[in-house]
């Protein structure tokens, strides 16, 4: 008896069904298939139903996984354009240097790996002969994003190719002696091939996706037009499971990036072993992909697998392909055919009686070697399909085996990431399956040789052919000869020399006044970038939006909630402003793009990107060394800096440390700020190191990192005297002495020198006047702009002395004659001022907020940390009652006077 109560079908849908019967019929013929056929020929027709639907776009949510097949079937595939006997043997020339290149470095315990490239040559070769753009054509050409451990193949291509020489191979991981080879792509040591640092896993999926943004907003602000780039990212699939390698997919739907292509290698393997041992890694990253609105293109498996699909009539194989895990596929690759009958096969009548139409020869050509990777025709239709695709990036999910063609040692096996070498029998094995015509006499005293057709040979030949073809060599690295950037107008420096007066102004502030003035110059205006992270409010940069727009590829398709108002959300395709949302590895990957187009596109471009300091560093610090390593040039901006600045926030919001981390990068030039002016100094100076003209000698491939305060300060005017420039530069000055800041001390006061960074320098200024007013002791005050700064300069000058050069640091310079001992103090930990004590003749203690954070207001936070100007001012008598200048009692006194 059926229950009145029960819920009926259709009352769970919330939809309302205008035709219930219809429904019925549909339903029940889904029944009858499922019963006459089996419910695997029901599930094949709804997955064709609903592909049929997207294709013509009916509005339906999309399969996530598809079956365990290509997508694109053997019959569909185009006819590559060329020579593929040809291209077999460069690819095979490719393959052996870097096998050789790889073992012959192993002799020297350098490593490299040799299993990577062997598994993607047809990946990279097929991208090499038919689809890379180069830079010698029009535009820009192709970003071409390397996986890492795959170097060695791409060096072997650049030696068949005359870019590269023996020499240059037998020194692979071997730099310090000069012609040598960078372990992974690394434009800062190979600076004319590299374009983009990949190793670092995970930040080349999110640089690639960025990088294809910034292409896009290029163009639609007019600044170049770039839309024929391509950006091709070649990465692992055990890559896939860093956070940033999946961080940004979604980003790349959304603004419909069809300009960018991932390929990933699927070999199933990571480091140690299986990528989803228990699972599938492809399926899971299908599934990962379209749910992020990518067009996903699956190339599994090779030609020799279309005998056994074509005899899968009732898709018992294509069953058994979607259940095995990844960790038992790999095992196939390994086993005899008796095993793979038995295990394979056996678990399914139907397959049973497929496997005994095949041979033990076609069973293991099947499984061990026929992979849709290793094929350069399925490998070109999947990229022309990629090309073809509009409206969305695409992945190429591409199978491989992981060793390919370097004998049965290492293909597959678990260990093979970490097999550097192959024995002189295994090379002459992998010499005849290659079909190379290198003689058993060529190996000298058991040393692989380097194999050539010859700078003339049809192979050599073809190849640059086809890269002249395709705009020239791949990869490659231009430094387009654009003229220095003039220097924006003096005025928008020169307003920050008078101070605020009586105002009191914070130093984001200032800086994002002075950007304010310069984004208005007509020369450089417009090749700024600012870039934040869904934080520009708490920076004070709303007045910036509508002025400048918010990039967005579509524009401003709603009237924002507060148009009504001056500093109204303004969104506009040819927007300047990058608002990522809250993302600091986004944002840092736009830097990356942004301070990189010198090279990449020939425009010289001017990215800020300003963000809580406490995030930045300590989140992003690897894509920090990535823009190092990519020669990027832009200002980083640490606001609302410092451990006690930012009131109540505590411990999470409270930066202590980003100098300290920015400190072990080469390439940032670090800035610790107290004043308005001080900001002008370094910005202009900043432009002109980066996009002027450079001093002979000088390095503009440096990045700036300066920190900025929230906490609104009187802005004092610009002292006046010859050196201040200099010294804000070089990283100190002094700002005043006793005398100069009108106080009445002693004519014979002790003195002391008092060295304060960024906001630091007004606790140093109040406890100058206590000095002077409480204790009788007269204080200078210096503004040390920059600890890192000079420490470089000082470690330059160590070095010059071991060369036999006299040079005297700047920092000592500077202090020379400078009466009493030195205090130093920071809002950070005591690590950072203490980075130039060894270079300071003076006694030099530091005072410093080491620690964790806490909420409270700034004075109880600086008096915890024993910072604030009280603290100073006992520290100051500690140091001069140590040299005998004032009462030992005197420390007690002001510890009790302050309630220290």
């Amino acid at each position: 008896m059926t229950d009145p109560n029960a819920i009926q079908p259709s009352e769970l849908d919330q939809l309302p069904d205008r035709d219930p019967e219809e429904t019925a019929e549909w339903q029940a013929s889904l029944d009858a298939v499922a019963k006459a056929a089996g419910p695997h020929r029901a599930a094949y027709l709804m997955r064709r139903t609903l592909e049929r639907a997207e294709g013509t776009g009916v509005a339906l949510p999309k399969l996530l996984e598809t079956d365990y097949v290509n997508s694109i079937p053997t019959a569909a595939e185009p006819a590559v354009p060329g020579d593929e006997a040809m291209e077999a043997r460069i690819t095979a020339w490719n393959r052996w240097n870097a096998a050789a290149m790889v073992t012959r470095g192993a002799k020297h315990g350098v490593g490299g790996h040799i299993a990577t490239f062997a598994s993607a040559a047809w990946l990279y070769e097929t991208g090499f002969n038919h689809f890379f753009r180069g830079k010698e054509g029009d535009g820009s050409g192709d970003q071409l994003y390397i996986q890492g451990h795959a170097s060695p193949g791409i060096y072997a291509r650049a030696f068949l190719d005359g870019r590269l020489t023996e020499q240059h191979l037998d020194n692979f991981r071997q730099e310090a002696g000069g012609n040598g080879l960078p372990s992974y792509p690394h434009p800062r040591r190979l600076p004319w091939l590299w374009e983009f640092p990949t190793v670092s896993m995970g930040l080349g999926p999110i640089s690639a996706i960025y990088q294809a943004r910034f292409n896009r907003y290029l163009t639609s602000r007019g600044i170049k037009d770039v839309s024929d780039s391509h950006v091709w990212a070649f990465l692992g699939d055990g890559e896939m499971d860093e956070p940033e390698s999946t961080t940004a997919l979604t980003l790349a739907a959304r603004e419909g990036l069809d300009n960018l292509t991932f390929v990933i290698n699927c070999n199933l393997q990571r480091l140690d072993g299986p990528v989803r041992a228990n699972f599938k890694i492809v399926q899971e990253l299908e599934a990962l992909f379209r749910g992020s609105g990518w067009n996903v293109i699956k190339t599994l498996w090779g030609s020799a697998w279309d005998e056994l699909f074509a005899l899968d009539t009732t898709g018992a194989l294509v069953r058994r392909l979607r259940e095995v895990p990844d960790a038992q596929v790999q095992t196939y690759q390994t086993r005899d055919a008796a095993y793979i009958r038995e295990d394979f096969f056996g678990k399914d009548p139907a397959l049973a009686e497929m496997a005994k139409l095949l041979s033990d020869d076609k069973i293991l050509e099947c499984f061990h070697v026929s992979r849709g990777g290793h094929e350069p025709r399925k490998v070109y239709a999947a990229y022309k399909a990629a090309l073809e695709h509009k409206g969305a990036p695409t992945v190429i999910l591409a199978q491989t085996v992981k060793g390919h063609t370097l004998g049965e040692g290492f293909a597959s096996k678990n260990a093979n990431h970490q097999m550097k070498k192959l024995t002189v029998e295994e090379f002459k094995a992998m010499r005849d399956r290659l079909d190379l015509p290198i003689k058993d006499s060529d190996f000298v005293d058991g040393v692989v040789p380097y194999g050539h057709p010859g700078a003339d040979s049809p192979e050599v030949r073809y190849l640059q052919e086809r890269r002249a073809a395709l705009g020239g060599p791949a990869p490659a690295r231009r430094v387009h000869p654009v003229p220095a950037l003039p220097a924006p107008a003096e005025k928008a420096f020169a307003a920050f020399d008078k101070g605020s007066g009586s105002q009191s102004v914070a130093t984001t502030m200032a800086f994002v006044r002075l950007v304010k003035d310069l984004v208005r110059d007509k020369e450089t205006g417009k090749r700024w970038v600012p870039i934040v992270p869904d934080e520009a409010r708490t920076f004070g940069m709303e007045s910036l939006f509508p002025s400048l727009g918010i990039y967005s590829p579509k524009g401003q398709t709603y009237e924002p909630v507060d148009r009504d108002q001056l500093m109204y959300y303004k969104e506009a395709t040819n927007g300047q402003i990058l608002n990522e949302g809250i993302t600091e590895a986004g944002s840092m990957a736009d830097f990356i793009a942004a301070s990189t187009s010198y090279a990449t596109h020939g425009e010289p471009m001017i990215p800020f990107y300003i963000f809580y300091s406490m995030f930045g560093w300590q989140r992003t610090a690897d894509q920090m060394w990535q823009l190092g390593d990519q020669l990027g040039r832009g200002f980083l901006v640490g606001a609302t800096a410092g451990r006690t600045t930012l009131t109540g926030e505590g411990l999470q919001h409270a930066d202590g440390h980003s100098p300290v981390i920015a400190a072990t990068n080469p390439a940032a030039l670090t800035y610790d700020p107290a004043f308005a002016y001080e900001i002008a100094v370094i910005v202009k100076e900043g432009l002109r190191r980066m996009y002027g003209e450079a001093a002979e000698g000088e390095d503009q491939n440096v990045f700036y990192y300066l920190t900025v305060y929230n906490e609104p300060l009187p802005q004092p005017a610009k002292p006046s005297g010859l050196g201040i420039d200099e010294g804000i530069i070089k990283g100190l000055y002094r700002f005043n002495t006793a005398e100069s800041a009108g106080l009445t001390v002693p004519a014979n006061a002790p003195r002391i020198q008092l060295l304060g960074s960024g906001t630091a320098i007004h606790w140093a200024l109040k406890a100058q006047k206590l000095l002077a007013e409480e204790w009788g002791v007269a204080a200078d005050v210096w503004s040390a702009t920059s600890w890192g700064e000079l420490r470089r300069d000082a470690m330059e000058a160590d070095a010059a002395l071991l060369r036999g050069e006299e040079r005297v640091p700047y920092v000592r310079q500077a202090l020379q004659g400078a009466e009493g001992p030195v205090l130093a103090v920071s809002d950070y930990m005591r690590q950072v001022p203490d980075q130039i004590a060894q270079w300071v003749e003076q006694d030099y203690p530091s005072l410093g907020a080491d620690g964790f954070g806490l909420s409270d207001p700034r004075e109880a936070a600086r008096r915890h940390f024993g910072v604030d100007a009280e603290s100073i001012v006992a520290a100051a008598l500690a140091q001069l009652a140590r040299r005998g200048e004032v009462k030992a009692s005197a420390v007690k006194e002001a510890r009790d006077k302050y309630g220290l």
